[in-house]
């Protein structure tokens, strides 16, 4: 008779996490275990348009005031609106023909709501069943007659206005919390103060503690990143973490291994070593973008050892982790084009500069 033997299903899982059609054999994750884990705001769902930077920068300041024992849920939908209508009305009034996009970054949202404030998720909520292309189409179209027809840019802000409320949904003029009416724009400062968050970012084609606008598309605005090198950004990233701050991060997501399903990402090779010159190559022949943005909360390791972090992001909660993901400290190294955090969360500006 023939024994058989039977191995534990722990050893099974880790024996088929390292299988050999798996890129360099690498063995993926099993399981995780948090280190550090922030408190959150619930996971939201952007649903198919690319709003993904204002929910997560959003999101870093509902973390930072949840960690100072307050509480605050921001919505997404009204710095939408204010984004398009601002939009709308420059290409009126400048004669730009660039299309109206919701695209962006991470740094365009404090301008944004410092600009025209901010509202809680309860107070503006983005419809359901949102078709963010027949919007952007009429905004253009009603851009563009008005300029054809001098219509004047405070009939098209009416006009505008009206539009937004059907396609999106009106907006109020106060807002009310803890028995407290605000308007929007004072209610952005009981929330956020101005350059309360700094922006990172780790590239060779510039010096290294210098402020410079980052050569990507979505950069709208022209924001500028202080440069610091990427030991350091690592470092900072920890550092904010370990301090109970929330960190903002932007960066590639079209890796092979970033996988929303499974909950985790990871370099094709993710064992080999991320140096400053292998990310700056990346970055050189287009292989590192600027694709989506998510809010880190936390550090973490697998069944491996391997170090993670810990990423609340907006794609809704149907995965196994409930919406967050594990990007490895690896990835996090290649593929970040740039972060954003408390300032608070930082070392002196004497600490900070390269010697």
């Amino acid at each position: 008779m023939r024994r058989l033997y039977f191995l534990p299903l722990t050893l099974i899982l880790l024996l088929a996490s390292c299988s050999e059609n798996e890129p360099e054999t690498q063995c993926l994750p099993v399981s995780f275990d948090n280190d550090i884990r922030l408190r959150t705001t619930p996971v939201k769902d952007q649903g198919s348009n690319q709003l993904c930077w204002a929910y997560a920068m959003l999101a870093t300041i509902e973390t930072e005031h949840i960690m100072r024992g307050d509480s605050i849920d921001l919505s997404a939908a009204y710095v939408l609106r204010n984004f398009l209508q601002e939009q709308a009305l420059m290409r009126y009034s400048q004669k730009v023909s660039k299309d109206i996009s919701i695209r962006g970054m991470i740094t365009m949202l404090p301008r944004l709501i410092e600009r025209y404030g901010a509202m809680p998720y309860t107070s503006y909520r983005m419809p359901e069943k949102w078709d963010a292309g027949v919007t952007l189409r009429k905004l253009q179209r009603k851009a563009d007659a008005a300029r054809l027809h001098a219509m004047g840019i405070e009939k098209l802000s009416e006009e505008i206005t009206d539009l937004l409320d059907a396609e999106l949904s009106p907006a109020a003029a106060s807002v009310f919390m803890m028995g407290c009416e605000y308007t929007p724009i004072e209610f952005t400062h009981s929330i956020m103060q101005h350059e309360e968050y700094v922006a990172l970012t780790s590239f060779t084609h510039h010096p290294w503690g210098v402020r410079f606008p980052l050569e990507v598309p979505d950069n709208v605005y022209q924001d500028e990143f202080l440069n610091v090198r990427l030991d350091s950004l690592m470092s900072y990233i920890d550092r904010a973490l370990i301090h109970n701050h929330p960190v903002c991060w932007e960066g590639d997501v079209s890796e092979p291994l970033f996988d929303f399903s499974k909950g985790y990402a990871l370099l094709k090779n993710d064992d080999q070593t991320v140096t400053q010159e292998s990310r700056q190559h990346a970055f050189n022949q287009g292989l590192t973008t600027d694709d989506h943005t998510m809010e880190i909360i936390g550090i973490a390791h697998d069944n491996h050892g391997k170090k993670y972090y810990l990423c609340k992001n907006s794609w809704g909660e149907d995965n196994p982790y409930n919406g967050y993901m594990y990007l490895s400290e690896n990835y996090v190294r290649a593929k970040t084009i740039a972060i954003m955090l408390p300032a608070a969360a930082l070392p002196t500006w004497d600490e900070m500069m390269p010697r």
